[in-house]
């Protein structure tokens, strides 16, 4: 097999986020035709069909997600290559501080962004003003943070990791805080265990659900909400009850009053997740270093 260049590898991955050739084209400052050209040719070379052809686009085969996901990550580790071989140049020449420069790209659940990552991030601005964060909320259900860093679309994910959603083979990670469940009433309520209960579709871990199965006071959730945030302002307007991890309950309103569950509560683990090769980049070393220092 021939090996795809850097260009063939860019015109599928316009391919992927388009949707389609001519809009693949129009973004790239190509005719359609030279971009069915260097596909054709590399589902030559790979000996596969990568897209899907019809009238409403191309939409990527199974074989085409996962070139897909390899021509991302291979992209990104040219462009990483280039913005730590040009600081090193930059720090031997005496020319500057030698500090690597440029986007780190990162994907986390809604209350790791929202309690974990901006003094991480405050830290790493401080050490290194070149470094761009770009942070992407996505939900934690199906393949997740995980999946957005195995997909190239992330350099680094804060994710649920642990025996029930264990670091994918294919990438390395470590826990940051071991967070533990409590319940969430209205304050002042004189018998939470009989309100309603709130939920939503992140929340529940394979262990966690198997402790709520065993739980004969908890009723089933009669109201799902899109998020955390949801949740716990529903329950703060008196709506309900909620069991709820705790990074999505600090400065949680006064008008919400959190129990302890007891030492058989439910916990989950909330770490880091990189390829290993974006591992050892410069970037993501020191992102990493700041979400360790937080989480002392």
């Amino acid at each position: 097999m021939t090996d795809l260049a850097p260009r063939e590898l860019r015109i599928l991955v316009a391919v992927g986020s388009e949707r389609g050739f001519s809009a693949a084209a129009a973004a790239l400052g190509m005719t359609q035709s030279a971009v069915s050209h260097s596909v054709r040719t590399s589902e030559r070379k790979l000996g596969a069909v990568l897209f899907e052809r019809g009238r409403t686009g191309a939409a990527p085969t199974v074989a085409g997600e996962r070139a897909l996901a390899h021509a991302r990550r291979v992209l990104r580790l040219l462009e990483v290559m280039g913005a730590e071989v040009r600081a090193a140049g930059e720090g031997a020449a005496g020319a500057g501080t030698g500090a690597v420069a440029g986007p780190l790209r990162i994907a986390a659940f809604r209350s790791a962004a929202l309690r974990l990552l901006p003094p991480a991030l405050e830290r790493l601005a401080a050490r290194h003003p070149g470094i761009v964060p770009e942070v992407r909320i996505v939900r934690e259900v199906g393949r997740g943070a995980a999946g957005e860093v195995l997909d190239g679309r992330a350099d680094l994910g804060i994710a649920t990791i642990g025996t029930t959603s264990p670091v994918p083979p294919e990438l390395v990670g470590g826990v940051l805080v071991e967070e533990g469940y409590a319940l969430v009433h209205p304050a002042g309520h004189a018998a939470p265990r009989t309100l309603p209960l709130v939920d939503w579709v992140e929340n529940c871990t394979s262990y966690t659900r198997r402790w709520w199965a065993e739980q004969d006071w908890l009723p089933a959730a009669t109201v799902e909400a899109e998020d955390d945030g949801a949740v716990l302002s529903m329950v703060s307007s008196g709506f309900g009850m909620a069991v709820m991890p705790e990074l999505s309950l600090i400065g949680a309103p006064p008008s919400v009053e959190i129990a302890d569950l007891g030492p058989a509560r439910p916990t989950r683990s909330v770490g880091y997740v990189t390829t290993p090769e974006l591992a050892k980049s410069l970037a993501v070393r020191a992102l990493i270093r700041e979400l360790r220092a937080g989480a002392r």
